[in-house]
């Protein structure tokens, strides 16, 4: 079966650029009305324009914190009174703040636990009733490499883990009402959040995709592509799941082998996986 979208309403946070921005667009070419969301309201209205622009008026622009309950839930009522009430939700929204928990305030803490997780929470709350009642949903969550393994950045790290495990509960507990919730987890996706690195270290994705076994970073269309998959009636039979759209590093970095033993005695040489 194809991963067709027609006569689905989607409610996408963080729509204004990078990941979201792509599923956006991605929803709409398959035949979804699209509610952007994005904090920034020169975001989310640039990427409905551009939507409706090329499909035809099938996107609505919505300013929206995704952390305050009361902007959540004017969202899914303009969805409601424009398209319909949501029956597909991607809770895509978030940030990446502070490192190492020695060296961070607590305000800095809960803004990563606030932006990444508690926004999960609160916008399939908001989305969940209508779900219910249409007797049919689907919750694309987003999340990270970063949930399932330690690579620094703890606090957003751990909010990725907390939505995954959140998503394997919506899941159990919404399956026999029809409603699917599934995860996935990006590597590296060159989106604007690397503009001021890559200003200052022009080469970072280059030394990223030596790690990755299929030679590098992830573009943003390469999560979109997952989500319609994961949002649509091909992955109807699917719920709970945790996929990895991370060029292949959970799985394994030859590479990173060769870089930890170049000094070894007997180290493997680059060009001979044995």
């Amino acid at each position: 079966m194809p991963s067709s979208l027609e006569n689905r309403i989607a409610l996408v946070t963080g729509g204004g650029s990078g990941i979201g921005q792509a599923i956006c667009t991605l929803f709409a070419q398959a035949g979804a009305q699209v509610v952007v969301l994005d904090r920034i309201a020169d975001r989310a209205t640039a990427t409905a324009q551009s939507i409706n622009a090329t499909f035809g008026p099938v996107a609505l622009a919505v300013e929206a914190d995704v952390t305050n309950a009361y902007t959540i839930a004017r969202a899914v009522e303009l969805c409601d009174a424009q398209f319909g009430p949501p029956d597909i939700l991607v809770n895509n929204a978030g940030l990446s703040a502070g490192n190492d928990i020695t060296t961070i305030d607590e305000e800095t803490w809960d803004l990563n636990l606030n932006v990444v997780l508690k926004s999960v929470f609160l916008c399939s709350k908001a989305v969940l009733p209508h779900m219910l009642a249409k007797g049919q949903g689907s919750i694309v969550n987003i999340a990270s490499i970063n949930g399932q393994m330690g690579i620094g950045e703890e606090p957003y790290s751990a909010a990725k883990a907390g939505v995954i495990n959140l998503t394997q509960n919506l899941a159990v507990r919404y399956g026999p009402n029809n409603i699917r919730a599934n995860v996935i987890c990006p590597g590296t996706i060159a989106t604007p959040i690397w503009q001021d690195r890559l200003a200052v270290d022009p080469k970072v994705f280059d030394r990223l995709a030596a790690w990755y076994p299929l030679g590098r970073v992830g573009q943003p269309e390469d999560v979109a592509e997952a989500a319609l998959f994961l949002a649509s009636d091909a992955a109807r039979w699917i719920t709970g799941s945790v996929l990895n759209v991370d060029g292949g590093l959970l799985a394994g970095s030859y590479r990173m082998s060769v870089d930890l033993n170049a000094d070894a005695p007997d180290a493997p040489k680059a060009d001979a996986p044995n």
